[in-house]
């Protein structure tokens, strides 16, 4: 049966979510189903558009197909590549808050990080003044505007940043390898057996990236955040994986309904970090609903105070502050600061503090209470304008 090797992998990964060690109640079950089926739509079509000598970009993760605490501000995209090929990246910049390129040896698995060979921000590369740019990678010898693709290169991350959702414009890019230009990639097998024994492969690939892929975000937390203190973020450090000028502070909590975690940390800054933002995850390791919901804010979507802090609330009830971060019925889940395009390493000093307070000392407890206070009607002017942000930034 051509879509056997499939289905039985779709068997396992149901299992893997059915017997995750977080799936406490029928929620958690739900929500590990969702994931799935975001795990099976992406499996597939990364399966399918598997091409080095013809690359093209793919969308990595989104709305719908989430994985490894995708950030709500990021649009991912990805290519393949061979380390022994040469490829021209063309694009227009967009005005967006950051935009990095990252090559990787292999890919995220249940036991190891993949090791980052090349990482650099746009400032590595000539913008002309209509945004438009172009470089190379190669297995030649670095020089302006060529990267070397060292042994083993296999796959071009790209993320793009937005900091502003409502103004921020999204760019464009494009990949193709150097001397295939005007080429085609051979014609795809026909009806007969050839072409029978290809989808069958991809097919089993397929099943296979599933189950990579939920084995290793099952795993991930436990390296970099449960072995932490609840309810505490650690200082910033440099985000594993070899990500270009960004840091992050990561945690996770666990909540009751009548607590919130007030969570503050200085603003960092255009001179420091054009991009600054908080998240909350499911314990799934994926955003919660950032599109109906504010579960993340940027430096430029929350309010600062005077003494030039930000100030974030983490509940489940509505503290009615500008800077509230819903956690939609979680009592538990992880929580990710990031700064990107960074002019300087952090310290201790630029990281946050967290204080876990009864939800009806939150008047008391937070700084400057008065001036964080919005209306009913403001917050859903703020929810809607998430709304026509994320559906004009996601489309295509």
């Amino acid at each position: 049966m051509l879509t056997q090797p499939f289905a039985e992998a779709l068997a396992e990964a149901e299992q893997l979510i059915a017997s995750a060690p977080h799936v406490k109640s029928e929620r958690d079950l739900a929500e590990g189903h969702d994931y799935l089926a975001g795990g099976i739509q992406a499996s597939l079509r990364l399966a399918w558009a598997y091409q080095r000598d013809f690359p093209y970009f793919v969308q990595s993760t989104g709305p719908y197909q989430k994985m490894g605490l995708d950030n709500p501000d990021t649009l991912y995209f990805h290519a393949y590549l061979r380390d022994d090929a040469e490829y021209v990246v063309t694009g227009n910049r967009g005005t967006t808050a950051d935009l990095s390129f990252q090559v990787l040896k292999g890919d995220y698995t249940p036991v190891d990080v993949p090791d980052s060979l090349t990482a650099f921000d746009d400032r590595a590369i000539d913008i002309a003044p209509d945004g438009g740019f172009e470089f190379r990678l190669g297995p030649g010898k670095a020089g302006p505007g060529y990267f070397t693709l060292g042994p083993g290169s296999a796959m071009l991350i790209v993320r793009e940043v937005y900091s502003d959702w409502a103004t921020e414009r999204r760019g464009t890019i494009r990949i193709r390898r150097a001397d295939q230009a005007g080429y085609a990639p051979p014609a795809a097998p026909g009806n007969g057996t050839t072409g029978t024994a290809t989808a069958a492969k991809r097919y089993e690939v397929a099943g296979k990236l599933l189950l990579s892929r939920i084995r290793t975000f099952l795993a991930f937390p436990e390296w970099f955040y449960l072995n932490e203190p609840v309810n505490t973020l650690t200082q910033p450090r440099a985000t594993p994986g070899g990500l270009a000028t960004q840091f992050s502070s990561v945690g996770h909590f666990d909540l009751a309904d009548d607590q919130a975690m007030i969570v503050t940390v200085p603003a960092a800054g255009q001179d420091t970090a054009p991009y600054q933002g908080l998240q909350l995850g499911t314990m799934w390791y994926v955003s919660l609903d950032y599109i109906n919901h504010q579960t993340s804010l940027t430096a430029d979507q929350a309010r600062t105070d005077p003494d030039g802090q930000l100030r974030f609330v983490i509940s489940e009830r509505d503290p009615g502050v500008a800077n509230w971060l819903e956690l939609t019925g979680h009592t538990r889940g992880y929580v990710q600061l990031r700064w990107q395009r960074l002019t300087r390493d952090l310290g201790p000093e630029d990281g946050p503090q967290a204080e876990i307070v009864p939800f009806s000392e939150i008047p008391e407890k937070l700084a400057y209470y008065g001036s964080a206070r919005v209306s009913p009607e403001e917050w859903r002017q703020r929810i809607a304008a998430r709304q026509a942000a994320t559906a004009e930034r996601m489309l295509g």
